[in-house]
C-alpha cells in the first residue's frame, strides 16, 4: 500500500466514522473530508469542485424542485378526492396508501411522492381512528422501493448511473432499473400489505407546528360565477364534494341569508356561499366546484413586475386597527394592497358575508398580497404572522402542468432523446417559468444538505480509484471471492451495502462502494452491470433504522415510532430483498 492509498484509506474511514458519531452534520462531515483531502494532497485542487458540476448533483436538484412542483399542483388529492373517503379500514388503507405512494415514487424522488402523501394518510388516520403508526413505515418503504423502478427514483440510482458512465462510457438509463426494480418492487408491496401487523398500534405522534397550524378551520365565502357549470347542484351535493372536510354555513342569495341550509337547498349562479374548513380542504374544494373566493375578486396589487403573490397567516394583535371593525370598513386592499381570505375563530364559527364579519383579538386571518407588500402592511395592522407554511388557499395551482412536463421529460430520457440532466433541469425550469412552483419555493425544494453531501463526497470517493485504492480493495476481495459462485460475491455486496447504509447515507454507502464494486468485479473477470446493480439495491433498502433514509426519518415523528420500531418490520424486508434480489439482478444483467 502506498503512502497516498493510505491517506485515501484514512481519510473515508474517519469520514465513516464521523458519519456513524453523528456527533456533526453530514453536509459538515462531507465538506470537512473535502478539505482534508485537499491538504493532504490526495484530491487534486482542480477536481475540488468537480461534484458541485457533476451531473448526478444536478439531476438530484432538478428532481427535488419537479417532485415539490408536482407536490403543490394537488393533482395526487384531487385523483383520489372520492376514493380516499371509501377507505375505513387498516386492511384497506395500508395497501392502497402503500401502492400510491410506490407508484409516485416511481416518477418522483422517493422522499418527495412520501411528502405528498403524508397529509392525507394523517388525514385518513385522523377521520378513522387508524393509528398512523400502522400507516406510515408501510408507506415509508414503498416509497424506497419505488425509487428502485427507474433513474430518478432514487439518489443511489442517478449516483450508479454516474459511475457506470465513468466506466464504461455509458451510464444506465431511464428505465434499465426497471425489470428488477418492479419484480422487487412487488414481493415488497405484498409483503406490506400484510406484514404492517408487526408494527406497534399504540404510539402517538408529535404532532409538529406545520400540523397543528394546519387544523385550523377558516370560514370563507365564495360566489358561483354567472358561467358556472354546476348551477342547481345542491347543498348536499356541493358538500359531498369537500368529501366532509367543508362546511356550507350560509348560502346568500339576492342580499337575503339561509343560515344552515338543509341538503336540498339548491345553490343557482350568483350566489354568495359561507363556507368552513382547513386551508388545504378549502382550496381543494373552490378548485373541484369551481367557485371564485370572494376574497380574490379583487387584484393583488403587486410591487415589481413579475413579483409572486403569496398567503400569510397572521393573529390579530392586541393594538391592531383591524379589531372591531369589518373588513369592509377596513379598505384591506386599497390601503394596504392586500385581500383577506379567511378568518378563523377559536369556539366560533363565521357565518354572514366575510366582508361583514367583525374581527376580534385572537382572530386568525389569512392574507394574499405581494410578498414585498406583506411585511409591511403586517406591522402597520399589528398581525402577528404564524410558523411559515404552504398554504394552498389563495394560490394558483397549476393542476396538470407539473404532471405533464414530468412525463415529457422521462419520455425524452426514455427514448434517449436528451440526455438524464439536461431533461430534468429543462423540466425544472419550464415548471418554474410557467408558475408551477415559485423561484422561492423551488429554492425551498432544494435540499441543500443533501446536494452538499453529494457535492463534497465526488472528489473524497474519486481519491480511493485515483490513488488505486478501489484496485487494492477490489484485489483482497477478489482473492476471498474468488472461490465462490458469482451469485454470492453479488449477493456479498448486496449485503455490504445494506448492513452500511442504516448508519451512513445511501447516497455516502453508493459514492464509497460503487467504484469498489465495479473493480471488484472486473478483478474477477465478471461485467460490471450486475455489482452496480447490487449496490444500488443495497442502499435503497434501507429498512432498518430512522437515520439511514430520509423516508424513515420523515415518517418517524407524526406516527410516534421508536428506533426498535423499525426492524420489526424492516428486518424480514431486508431478508426477502437479500434472497430474492441477487438471482434477479443476475437473470436480468448476466455476468
Amino acid at each position: 500500500m502506498t503512502l497516498q492509498q493510505g491517506l485515501a484509506f484514512g481519510l473515508v474511514g474517519l469520514t465513516i466514522i464521523a458519519f456513524i458519531w453523528g456527533r456533526f452534520r453530514y453536509d459538515l462531515v462531507a465538506l470537512a473530508a473535502l478539505v482534508a483531502g485537499l491538504l493532504l494532497g490526495i484530491i487534486p485542487a482542480e477536481a475540488a469542485f468537480d461534484g458541485f458540476r457533476n451531473d448526478i448533483t444536478i439531476i438530484i436538484a432538478a428532481a427535488l424542485v419537479v417532485s415539490a412542483a408536482f407536490s403543490r399542483s394537488g393533482i395526487v388529492e384531487w385523483l383520489l378526492g372520492r376514493v380516499i373517503h371509501r377507505l375505513e379500514t387498516e386492511r384497506s388503507q395500508v395497501p392502497f396508501l402503500t401502492v400510491v405512494v410506490t407508484l409516485l415514487s416511481m416518477v418522483t424522488k422517493n422522499v418527495g411522492a412520501l411528502a405528498i402523501m403524508l397529509p392525507v394518510a394523517l388525514r385518513v388516520s385522523r377521520k378513522t381512528g387508524t393509528p398512523p403508526s400502522r400507516l406510515l413505515m408501510p408507506m415509508a418503504f414503498g416509497a424506497m422501493a419505488g425509487g428502485m423502478v427507474t433513474l430518478v427514483g432514487t439518489s443511489p440510482n442517478i449516483i450508479v448511473a454516474g459511475v457506470r458512465e465513468e466506466l464504461i462510457g455509458r451510464p444506465f438509463q431511464m428505465f434499465d432499473y426497471a425489470p428488477v426494480g418492479l419484480a422487487l418492487t412487488a414481493g415488497i408491496l405484498i409483503f406490506l400489505a400484510f406484514g404492517y401487523r408487526l408494527l406497534p398500534k399504540d404510539r402517538r405522534g408529535a404532532a409538529s407546528m406545520s400540523a397543528a397550524l394546519a387544523a385550523n378551520a377558516y370560514s370563507t365565502d365564495a360566489r358561483a360565477p354567472e358561467d358556472w357549470p354546476l348551477e342547481k347542484m345542491t347543498v348536499s351535493a356541493l358538500a359531498e364534494l369537500g368529501g366532509g372536510e367543508v362546511d356550507i354555513l350560509t348560502v346568500i342569495r339576492d342580499g337575503k341569508r339561509i343560515p344552515r341550509p338543509r341538503g336540498n337547498v339548491v345553490v343557482r349562479r350568483s350566489d354568495l356561499i359561507v363556507i368552513e374548513g382547513t386551508a388545504e380542504a378549502l382550496a381543494e374544494f373552490v378548485s373541484r366546484t369551481k367557485l371564485i373566493l370572494a376574497g380574490e375578486r379583487r387584484a393583488v396589487a403587486t410591487g415589481e413586475p413579475g413579483e409572486d403573490i403569496g398567503v400569510v397567516e397572521a393573529v390579530v394583535g392586541a393594538n391592531s386597527p383591524l379589531q372591531d371593525g369589518t373588513i369592509a370598513s377596513s379598505n384591506l386592499h386599497g390601503t394596504y394592497g392586500v385581500n383577506l381570505l379567511g378568518v378563523s375563530r377559536s369556539g366560533f364559527q363565521v357565518t354572514q358575508r366575510l366582508r361583514n364579519a367583525r374581527l376580534r383579538q385572537g382572530d386568525i386571518i389569512l392574507l394574499q398580497g405581494a410578498e414585498s407588500r406583506l411585511p409591511e402592511a403586517l406591522g402597520e395592522l399589528d398581525l402577528l404572522p404564524l410558523a411559515e407554511r404552504q398554504v394552498g388557499l389563495g394560490g394558483v395551482r397549476k393542476r396538470f402542468m407539473p404532471a405533464l412536463t414530468l412525463a415529457a421529460a422521462m419520455l425524452l430520457v426514455g427514448f434517449q432523446l436528451v440526455p438524464v440532466a439536461a431533461a430534468f433541469f429543462g423540466a425544472a425550469v419550464i415548471i418554474v417559468m410557467l408558475g408551477g412552483l415559485k423561484m422561492r419555493e423551488a429554492y425551498q425544494a432544494l435540499d441543500g444538505p443533501l446536494l452538499v453531501l453529494i457535492a463534497a463526497l465526488i472528489p473524497v470517493s474519486a481519491a480511493i480509484q485515483q490513488t488505486g485504492g478501489a484496485d487494492l480493495i477490489a484485489t483482497a476481495l477478489s482473492g476471498l471471492f474468488g472461490g465462490i459462485p458469482g451469485l454470492a460475491a453479488v449477493a456479498a455486496l448486496m449485503f455490504a451495502a445494506m448492513a452500511v447504509t442504516p448508519f451512513l447515507n445511501n447516497a455516502a454507502t453508493v459514492l464509497i462502494l460503487a467504484p469498489i464494486g465495479a473493480t471488484l468485479a472486473t478483478q474477477l473477470g465478471y461485467r460490471p452491470d450486475a455489482f452496480l446493480m447490487a449496490v444500488a439495491v443495497g442502499a435503497a433498502c434501507d429498512f432498518l433504522t430512522p437515520i439511514g433514509h430520509q423516508c424513515n426519518t420523515l415518517v418517524m415523528q407524526p406516527a410516534g415510532y421508536k428506533f426498535a420500531d423499525y426492524p420489526r418490520l424492516g428486518a424480514p424486508l431486508s431478508l426477502l430483498v437479500l434472497l430474492a434480489g441477487p438471482p434477479l439482478i443476475l437473470l436480468f444483467w448476466p455476468l
